[in-house]
């Protein structure tokens, strides 16, 4: 007989004679065996929880409890399960046996008991116990396992055409954990209607190969809800080769799936609108002109760009921004799905739109198989039109617009690259255009294109290289026909180009970011050259320098300013400082503590090209301003337009209201002055007088001491 392993094992003896209790004990004596006693089932429950013993041998008939309910209690203690409990019952008791068993017992002695051999009895239930245990334990252990990795396993009896579910197979199909449930048609049932019939039939083929399978599919749960699982199986044959079971394991997938499509969506799809992003419309892009070419289709790329959606980001706030970018993209995907324009742009048997966002507010939506090229500025114009309708933004009506650029496989280039940036070129021609407007792409915009990134690229240099300088444009007081002031414009000598205008460059600069930078060096250019003809002897004269309103918004201006003046030595009263209306009515509140800064400096403010904008009269009388430039449309045909001539009968007498100086720009005509003088306008400037002027002519003008009028 095998030795049960050098260790102690804990029995307890249970029997309410003591002469019974003593024989056991004595009978049962090895150094290995720790004996403990209890005269009754209620001693016995509680010995059981102070000992937990390996054994328990219990009569049947005791006192206060029987050993049929402290067994039956026994097994509900912490570890009762794996307990070896024997009950001692009468020879001729059949009825205890059945009762003992039903009780949990496990094993029976019957009376009187075989004293001698007692002790191999216990030893081989110690065994019997101990193997038992390492069995559940292991079993546990498994179904710990599989259920972490919520996988579960299953047997098909062939010929009986009956299942074998292990728990976690029940988890995983949401079943009840009954024997019954677990069939070949249960399992067909679950398994999603989509699949079943392919699920099927790779159990078929393996049946009739004799070879394992592997598949991914999807199963039901009662509830109506999806999972997704990975089965793996193998057959088992008898001898002459023929199936007689089937062997297999099935992974709950759903949290992987969920994940990897999550991954996915983050990789491929824009977090905030869920439209395709640059990666996933680029993968579509080369399919589409793959296709294209292969059939001799014609594709369409439409590239968006709102219209000053930086403004809605500026005073509502990128959560309003946000909100407006996920509103508009709803409306273009169902659209463009129930565009009949887009049915119609392309074939009607396979007709393919795809909708993305490229990032920030830009879109491209593109056509494939394209009928016709007009069809797609017909789809460009439903777009348009789609948003001009108000849209509601933190209980606000907020208005947008769109700039759409077009371009055409295979005219208009053969890859993405070029057809994309060709569609970028022509969407900056729309903006340039007017906004809210589509533009096809032509190889004179991308001429035109490329000249400006010249001109942007040698602007950059233009500073480095002192290729820039400035011309001043006189300022004549109407009273007394003297020079009362300049305006300094920049020009820009190019060395290949000769003298670029600003009306070419300073759009440039202004997109390319450069203005602040330029803006920056004329007011420090324009200062010396005041101080310049001071030192030279002439008179103070009032220096008038442009102000950009990117210039007014992203740097300090009244410390520059201040700075300026110090290095320079110019008196803050000659300096007068032209902003635009639009760029004092952005921001008021930031505005007004900005010109403040300025007036307490000592400097001039003007609004430049008054008239144009959307100034407020309350703002007006708020502001610190002390002049007014009429702008030059204006003045234009005020001696043919009555229109025109009454703004700036108008605007002269806001001016003299508000304690205002008007100055008249554009002047080109002794008429114009004539009308000028007799409303009683302060200043002047335009051809009429003089052009604007290099330096030294100035001085020249200065010298001569001419009266202009």
């Amino acid at each position: 007989m095998n030795k049960i392993p050098e260790e102690q094992i804990v029995v307890l003896i249970v029997d309410d004679d003591m002469a019974q209790r003593l024989l056991m004990r004595e009978t049962l004596h090895d150094s290995r065996l720790v004996v403990e006693e209890a005269a009754n089932g209620v001693e016995a429950l509680a010995a059981f929880e102070r000992f937990s013993p390996d054994l328990v041998l219990m009569d049947v008939k005791m006192p206060k409890m029987d050993g049929f309910t402290a067994c039956s209690r026994m097994r509900k203690l912490a570890g009762g399960q794996d307990a070896v409990i024997v009950l001692v019952t009468g020879l001729e008791d059949f009825a205890s046996i059945g009762r003992a068993f039903d009780a949990g017992a496990t094993d029976f002695i019957t009376k009187p008991v075989n004293w001698p051999l007692l002790s191999h009895r216990v030893r081989y239930l110690l065994r019997a116990g101990r193997a038992f245990r390492n069995l559940r334990q292991s079993e546990r252990r498994l179904s710990i396992a599989q259920n972490i990795a919520s996988l579960g396993n299953w047997d098909w009896d062939i010929d009986k055409n009956s299942i074998y579910w292990s728990p976690q197979m029940y988890r995983i199909f949401g079943l009840p954990a009954e024997e019954s449930t677990a069939t070949n048609e249960v399992f067909l049932e679950r398994v999603h209607p989509d699949e079943r019939e392919s699920v099927t039939d790779l159990v078929r083929k393996a049946l009739q190969a004799k070879k394992p399978y592997s598949i991914d599919y999807r199963i039901t749960l009662p509830d109506g809800a999806c999972r997704n699982v990975h089965e793996q199986a193998d057959v088992v044959h008898d001898e002459e080769g023929n199936p007689v079971s089937m062997q297999g394991t099935v992974q709950d997938i759903t949290e992987r799936i969920n994940t990897e499509e999550k991954i996915r969506f983050l990789a491929y799809y824009d977090g905030l609108t869920g439209l395709p992003n640059r990666q996933l419309f680029l993968e579509h892009f080369n399919q589409a002109l793959f296709a294209a070419q292969r059939d001799g289709s014609k594709v369409a790329l439409l590239y968006l760009d709102l219209d000053r959606f930086k403004r809605i980001n500026d005073t509502l706030g990128h959560s309003a921004g946000d909100k407006l970018l996920k509103s508009i993209s709803i409306c273009l995907a169902d659209s463009i799905r129930s565009s009949d324009i887009v049915a119609k742009a392309c074939f009607p048997d396979k007709h393919g739109v795809t909708l993305s966002r490229l990032g920030g507010d830009e879109f491209t939506i593109l056509l494939t198989r394209l009928a016709g090229e007009e069809h797609a500025g017909r789809v460009a114009q439903r777009i348009l039109d789609l948003l001009s309708q108000p849209t509601r933004i933190a209980d606000q009506e907020v208005y947008i617009s769109g700039s759409i650029g077009i371009t055409l496989y295979p005219s208009d280039g053969e890859d993405v690259d070029m057809l994309l940036r060709n569609a970028d070129v022509a969407m900056y021609h729309a903006k340039e255009n007017g906004r809210n407007s589509f533009q096809y792409f032509s190889e004179q915009m991308n001429q035109r294109t490329m000249e400006k990134l010249s001109i942007e690229t040698d602007l950059k240099k233009a500073l480095e290289r002192n290729e820039l300088l400035l011309y001043y444009q006189p300022q004549i007081d109407l009273q007394t026909g003297k020079l009362a002031g300049v305006e300094a414009l920049v020009r820009w000598l190019h060395p290949r180009l000769g003298m670029v205008p600003p009306s070419m460059f300073i759009p440039i600069a202004e997109e390319a970011g450069l203005i602040v930078e330029l803006g920056q060096w004329v007011l420090i250019e324009a200062c010396r050259q005041a101080v310049r003809w001071q030192k030279a002897g002439f008179a103070p004269l009032r220096m008038g320098v442009n102000i950009s309103s990117l210039q007014f918004k992203h740097q300090s201006l009244a410390a520059l300013v201040g700075q300026v003046l110090q290095q320079t030595g110019l008196a803050a009263g000659c300096l007068e400082l032209e902003l635009t209306e639009s760029a004092i009515m952005q921001n008021v509140s930031q505005v007004n503590d900005t010109l403040i800064e300025l007036k307490e400096l000592g400097v001039n403010l003007s609004v430049d090209d008054f008239g144009t904008g959307y100034s407020s009269m309350s703002y007006l009388k708020r502001f610190p301003l002390d002049t007014l430039k009429i702008d030059r449309s204006f003045v234009m045909d005020i001696t043919t337009d009555a229109n025109d001539a009454a703004i700036i009968k108008a605007i002269i007498a806001l001016g003299k209201s508000l304690g205002l100086k008007t100055i008249a720009e554009g002047v080109e005509t002794a008429e114009q002055l004539a009308f000028l003088q007799e409303q009683r306008c302060d200043e002047i400037q335009g051809f009429f007088i003089s052009r604007p002027l290099p330096g030294l002519e100035v001085e020249q003008y200065l010298i001569d001491g001419k009266k202009f009028c």
